[in-house]
């Protein structure tokens, strides 16, 4: 296994004071502490290869498992292994065997130009010239992204950025490959390209992706295993298809009308928010076309949408049906 964790377990020491210059005062004497489980006997064990969705909440965990694996922080308990070594010891051996990249966090430099920050991680990685020149070429054809080499960081999107984290991340050859949201507050072309290109590394070049991300196509589409986190505790560690087909009950359809009107929703149709102009309601899905089909009908609209199951209503149903797989 290149990933092993045996009753990984984080808890965080919170201290707490009362507001205001008397409260500060009193916690130079008697400071109160809590205590927050962030993660829980969590168990996982991941081959090479494998590209795995890791969903849930906000606050569910996963950014603190993430932060162990690559050994940013350590567990409280338990056994964990990643390509053979201890993490939190931080070794260089180990550290150029793996790469993250997070969605909220750039390890770009803004002042400098993608080009400039790609030589200076080559130096960093001590990669060849060879194998520096060779990847470099075959991730920026991949991604298109050669005009953009010698631009300032500061000047590109969102989404050109991301790309070249992904570059950075990835010019080393690593083994492991940790995502935390990667595709947030892209669009949907740079989404999609997103996934086409770690798709490729995967399949390509036989790299082990661990993905967390709140989209649900990102999940479906990239990962074939997930594994669903809620409250520090892993809840369902098995086949992305095969779970969705079990708990992804319901569709949200958004109608737009062209003039003001009352509507009257179906049976089993639960409203999110109406007013004269707009409907949004949510259908379970084994009746959706059928009910699309008749709203269609029956009023005059000037746009529909609809959209699947949002990740943290999928993982509610799985929490609340209480299957705990560990």
């Amino acid at each position: 296994m290149i990933i092993q964790t045996t009753n990984l377990t984080k808890t965080y020491r919170l201290f707490e004071k009362e507001a205001g210059l008397q409260g500060s005062i009193k916690s130079l004497f008697h400071r109160k502490y809590t205590y927050k489980t962030a993660l829980s006997d969590f168990n996982l064990s991941v081959s090479e290869g494998e590209f795995i969705g890791l969903i849930g909440p906000n606050g569910a965990g996963k950014t603190t498992l993430v932060k162990m694996l690559t050994g940013i922080i350590a567990p409280t308990s338990g056994d964990l292994s990643v390509l053979g070594y201890y993490p939190n010891k931080l070794e260089n051996t180990f550290k150029k065997q793996y790469a993250v990249v997070m969605g909220q966090k750039s390890q770009l430099f803004f002042e400098l130009s993608a080009g400039d920050t790609f030589l200076l991680f080559k130096e960093l990685y001590g990669i060849s010239n060879e194998e520096y020149k060779k990847n470099l070429d075959y991730f920026i054809h991949l991604f298109g992204v050669e005009t953009l080499l010698n631009v300032q960081v500061r000047t590109l999107s969102l989404g050109e950025r991301m790309k070249m984290e992904l570059i950075v991340a990835l010019l080393h050859n690593p083994k492991v490959l940790f995502l935390d949201e990667p595709t947030i507050g892209l669009d949907a072309i740079a989404q999609r390209q997103i996934r086409s290109f770690l798709k490729e590394v995967n399949e390509t070049r036989g790299t082990t992706i661990l993905l967390t991300s709140h989209y649900m196509e990102d999940i479906k589409s990239l990962c074939k295993r997930c594994i669903v986190v809620n409250r520090g505790m892993k809840i369902y560690d098995g086949s992305t298809e095969a779970m969705f087909d079990r708990y992804q009950t319901h569709k949200k359809i958004t109608l737009s009308f062209t003039e003001e009107t009352a509507i009257e929703l179906p049976q089993n149709c639960v409203p999110v928010e109406q007013n004269p102009l707009k409907s949004i309601f949510m259908v379970p899905l084994d009746i959706s076309q059928e009910i699309i089909y008749k709203l269609m009908k029956e009023y005059s609209l000037s746009d529909i949408s609809i959209e699947e199951d949002e990740i943290g209503s999928v993982v509610e149903r799985i929490y609340n049906e209480g299957q705990v797989k560990r």
